[in-house]
């Protein structure tokens, strides 16, 4: 066979491993309330939560460039406004994503144009101040947010209108499944057009972008729009599967867990998000609720390990699995292989 051939070959199996591999993946998700408990589909419910919180994270992080610690400051817009929406207007769930992510679009609008003007080190305090900012004023709204008391009585989301609210389980857990793979598709066709490509510009070298023409600090602005709206939907998410909100869903935990999820998938890849995201919860949620609270022991744990056994995360290529397990050829292991 011909180069040419071989590799028109492999161009022709790489989209049907990765179609094989998204439908093992579609059809083990579907199954997780026929196999597992009520806490465990619980805990992949805010498994899948995080995960588009870390999509949102990374969407800053890996593809434009952006450590941001502020995102929790979003997600708690996201989950008090839907929380809101469901108490005091609508339990369809449509309804609350909606409005839940136009209430964090309007707040990045807001605490963007500040947030981008520095770079690096700067952008991911001046985020993380803003996210304590939203911390304190939860805390401290308690004609709207309950105070540190947190928000509950909030009604079961409702998927079509006249329909019953969803209390069970594993219908919670569809819910957000959908939820989640849509966002995660929207986020894909995102990267793939010339505004993502742009942002992975801006994260290589903004100083050439800028120099050809690019308004830099408009697509940041809108790149920062844009995660501010996902990590809302997120928070939307979360008030609709767990039903109760409180102050601490807009703190510093919750940024570092996100960001630690992105670092632990692999910064720049959306599923390695993804799966950080499911890696982060049940060391936390799962692990550390059979070791007796050890939880943050475990999650330092993890982060180290991926540190220096996988620096570039799990999704981080083949090259440095190749490291971890390098294949044995079964030749003399006294030879020496020319390169």
């Amino acid at each position: 066979m011909s180069t040419d051939a071989g590799l028109r070959s492999r161009g022709r199996r790489l989209p049907l491993r990765t179609a094989v591999l998204v439908a093992v993946v579609t059809v083990l998700l579907l199954l997780v309330p026929w196999v597992f408990g009520a806490f465990t589909v619980m805990t992949f419910t805010r498994a899948l939560v995080f995960a588009v919180l870390a999509m949102s994270v990374n969407l800053l992080t890996g593809v434009a460039g952006m450590p941001t610690l502020g995102q929790a400051a979003y997600f708690g817009v996201g989950a008090y406004t839907g929380a809101l929406v469901g108490i005091h207007w609508s339990e369809l769930g449509v309804v609350q994503l909606a409005l839940a992510t136009l209430a964090g679009v309007v707040a990045a609008v807001l605490t963007g144009p500040l947030a981008i003007r520095g770079r690096g080190v700067a952008f991911l305090m001046i985020t993380l101040a803003i996210g304590e900012i939203g911390y304190t004023a939860a805390g401290r709204l308690d004609s709207v947010t309950g105070g540190t008391d947190g928000m509950s009585g909030i009604p079961p989301v409702v998927v079509t209108p006249g329909g019953s609210g969803l209390v069970n389980e594993g219908l919670i857990y569809y819910y957000v499944l959908v939820v989640a793979a849509v966002s995660y598709a929207a986020v894909a066709v995102l990267l793939r057009s010339p505004f993502g490509l742009t942002l992975r510009g801006l994260r290589d070298n903004e100083s050439r972008l800028r120099s050809v023409g690019y308004r830099t600090d408009s697509y940041a602005l809108a790149a920062y729009v844009y995660a501010g709206g996902l990590a809302a939907l997120a928070g939307s998410l979360w008030a609709s599967s767990q039903r109760f909100v409180a102050p601490g869903d807009l703190g510093f935990e919750i940024s570092a867990l996100a960001l630690l999820a992105v670092i632990v998938g692999g910064v720049g890849s959306m599923w390695g998000a993804c799966l950080g995201a499911l890696l982060v919860v049940f060391t936390r949620d799962y692990l550390g609720q059979q070791l007796s609270g050890h939880a943050p022991l475990l999650l330092g744990i993890l982060f180290v390990l991926t540190v220096y056994l996988l620096p570039q995360g799990v999704a981080g290529g083949r090259a440095q699995w190749r490291r971890l397990f390098p294949k044995d050829h079964g030749g003399d292991p006294g030879t020496v292989t020319p390169t």
